[in-house]
């Protein structure tokens, strides 16, 4: 069992002051694969105050020589792909195929993303009419706090940024899959990141998370999890008028137009669903179908989840593996029989353990049909490979019902690419996609509504991790 007990604060692996030992779970064997301590407040305050003492020379730092910084810390990432693979596949339960492929290359496309933004970023501009000008700054202080279902993907959305605005970091990933972080700090270590630029501590979110948003000296939170704790967050930090960046929960829904071509469109939306085991939050989940092809669109997607294959995440391969643990397995399961208590049919898979494993947090890839807007589960993130099927009376009732949500994080629209260029605008999410179901490297990534404020990615994640001042006079 790995052990990592330390955080690494100030440039070095420092031992915790006052914290607790906590055992991270393998949820395709249930039994424990690694061990971390998590983090006191006195572990905090140290991080922060080496973030706080080496703001000032980092800031001061030229974009050259942070964007060299960042192709440092690309090239050491790069190095650890097969180690960064396997200890998210043992800790999240992502099979190593996709730990490899998916899970790696999308914190490579958030590090990349920046490079590129970096290119002709007007850090001043005029002011139009006035003599004056604007001037990009860092912000200061970031607390990065981060989950365990893209855990890579959202450390360098937030860590890249950082760095090429010139700010100060301390990151607290998730107490699910902590190992990743460690490697992560490893890489900074051996680009040459000085000491107290980038802090890990590890820690739960009532403990470390809390200190963090609440302390005086942390001018930035940057948070990706649940909208109910992403409210806690916004309300702790109240106190101190810090900016609070926010990536929170989704349900998205998958428009399918009445002229789609099912063979040719739809896997490539569907395949979003169950893609991580159904554990992203743009997963295109609430299927919205013309009436008028309600029974070729059931047809369709229960043979589609049908032949997705679950399995373990030692083994190579498409399939897909447990979800993290044992209470969003419960969780699933609860909306699984809820849905069907509440009058949903039920297509494909069900609830209880896929029937070629017997222990793990499996879940059956699931299809549910005449779901209404009223049910559970039309309103609520699964988080699991679970699909529902809603139909609609004509496209503006199918726009409606896209948009009946307490969320914004993102749409898919399947179908003709000109017929969707008149809908999409229509739909209030961050991101929308045509027969396709993930963002892309450099595009601007966050949500409307109740799926947070701010954006990851590109020019605009760039921006969000910055103050922006203005000169008169001089």
């Amino acid at each position: 069992m790995r052990e990592h007990l330390q955080h690494y604060i100030n440039g070095a692996w420092t031992p915790s002051e006052g914290g607790k030992r906590h055992e991270v779970i393998n949820p395709a064997t249930e039994e424990a694969c690694a061990a971390i301590t998590l983090g006191s407040q006195a572990d905090v305050d140290k991080a922060v105050a080496a973030a706080k003492a080496a703001f000032p020379a980092f800031a001061a730092t030229s974009v050259e020589e942070r964007k060299a910084l960042l192709e440092r810390i690309l090239a050491e990432y790069k190095k650890r792909i097969p180690d960064f693979a396997k200890v998210i596949s043992e800790e999240m339960g992502a099979p190593i195929s996709f730990a490899g492929t998916a899970q790696v290359g999308a914190g490579i496309g958030y590090i990349l993303g920046t490079l590129e933004a970096l290119e002709g970023f007007e850090w001043e501009a005029p002011v139009p009419g006035a003599n004056a000008r604007f001037v990009h700054e860092p912000i200061g202080v970031v607390a990065a706090i981060t989950p365990w279902n893209w855990p890579l993907n959202q450390i360098c959305a937030k860590i890249a940024p950082c760095i090429a605005a010139g700010n100060t970091v301390v990151l607290k990933p998730s107490e699910e899959c902590p190992s990743n972080a460690v490697i992560m700090a490893e890489v900074m270590h051996a680009a040459g990141v000085p000491a107290g630029v980038f802090n890990l501590v590890q820690g739960d979110g009532p403990g470390v998370g809390v200190a963090l948003t609440v302390h005086p000296d942390v001018d930035m939170v940057s948070f990706t999890g649940s909208t109910r704790a992403g409210i806690q967050i916004a309300k702790n930090a109240a106190d101190t008028v810090k900016r609070v960046h926010q990536e929170l929960g989704g349900k998205s829904p998958n428009l399918v137009l009445e002229d789609a071509d099912f063979a040719a469109t739809l896997p490539g939306t569907l395949q979003g669903i169950v893609a991580n085991t159904g554990q992203s939050c743009i997963a295109p989940t609430r299927i919205l179908v013309p009436k008028s092809r309600k029974e070729e669109a059931e047809t369709f997607v229960k043979n589609y989840f049908a032949a997705v294959k679950v399995g373990s995440p030692e083994e190579e391969g498409m399939h897909i593996g447990p979800v993290v643990n044992k209470a969003q397995w419960s969780k699933v399961q609860s909306l699984i029989d809820t849905s069907i208590a509440e009058g949903a049919s039920l297509l494909e898979g069900g609830p209880g353990l896929p029937d070629n494993v017997n222990r793990g947090y499996y879940i059956r890839p699931t299809v549910f049909s005449d779901v209404t807007p009223d049910m559970t589960i039309f309103r609520e993130e699964t988080f699991g490979p679970v699909a529902t099927i809603t139909t609609y009376d004509g496209i503006e009732d199918g726009i409606e019902l896209a948009n009946r949500t307490a969320y914004g994080l993102s749409a898919v629209v399947t179908g003709d690419v000109e017929t969707a260029k008149g809908i999409v605008g229509r739909l209030r999410a961050g991101l929308v996609a045509v027969n396709q179901w993930g963002g892309v490297k450099g595009g601007a990534f966050g949500g409307y509504k109740q799926s947070g404020n701010g954006r990851e990615g590109g020019i605009y994640g760039l921006r969000d991790f910055m103050e922006v001042k203005t000169i008169a006079g001089a």
